[in-house]
């Protein structure tokens, strides 16, 4: 398989942060943004963010802003779908997605998510730790992505109810720290000590 595409879901509302966008907000030297970027673009061919709104505010990233196409913020299952159409128009097999608040996500999630499907002989795969299984870090086929319309269209908003009926698989990582996500400002200055 090619490598896929990334996609980063940054299409949340970030209430627990007050609103605005979690990514944008300065960690080290960089944005929480940065450290997700920086991690996950030499793992793909090639990248875009998932975010809704005015996509000025990320002109500064030089990459392709693709806006949800269920209206309503519908949750990540949403930012999946854009980023499966968006892949689909770029004749990419797969995309794999990360969260724009993780900035410590494994520097292999992509080799492990492509063998984890590779090994259960399905076309899905999510990262999961011994605290448990973090959807919005998977691997997506393209092909799909019709079949996760119809769900959204029809209410479906849980990703594992999704992934589980397709067969996903799991790809494990041992280090429950690696997928630190930051929700609330004490959660930002936890992530300044851990960087």
């Amino acid at each position: 398989m090619k490598a896929p595409l990334g996609v980063i879901l940054a299409g949340g509302q970030a209430t627990r942060m007050g609103g605005g966008d979690k990514g944008l907000l300065p960690l080290g030297s960089g944005t929480i943004l940065s450290h997700v970027i920086d991690r996950l673009d030499p793992q793909v061919a090639s990248l875009a963010l998932n975010a809704n709104g005015d996509p000025r505010r990320f002109a500064n990233l030089n990459l392709p802003i693709i806006s949800d196409s269920i209206d309503g913020f519908a949750g990540p299952l949403s930012g999946v779908l854009a980023g499966l159409d968006w892949g689909a128009n770029q004749g990419a097999s797969h995309i794999v997605t990360a969260a724009a608040d993780t900035p410590f996500f494994p520097c292999d999630l992509v080799p492990c998510l492509l063998q984890a499907a590779e090994d259960a002989n399905t076309q899905i795969a999510l990262a999961s730790t011994p605290g448990g299984r973090h959807p919005t870090f998977g691997l997506w086929p393209t092909a799909l992505r019709d079949d996760l319309r119809a769900a959204l269209t029809g209410g479906l908003r849980k990703v594992v109810l999704w992934t589980d009926k397709h067969g996903a698989a799991t790809a494990h990582f041992s280090d429950d720290a690696a997928f630190f996500n930051v929700n609330t400002p004490e959660d930002l200055t936890k992530a300044e000590t851990m960087l």
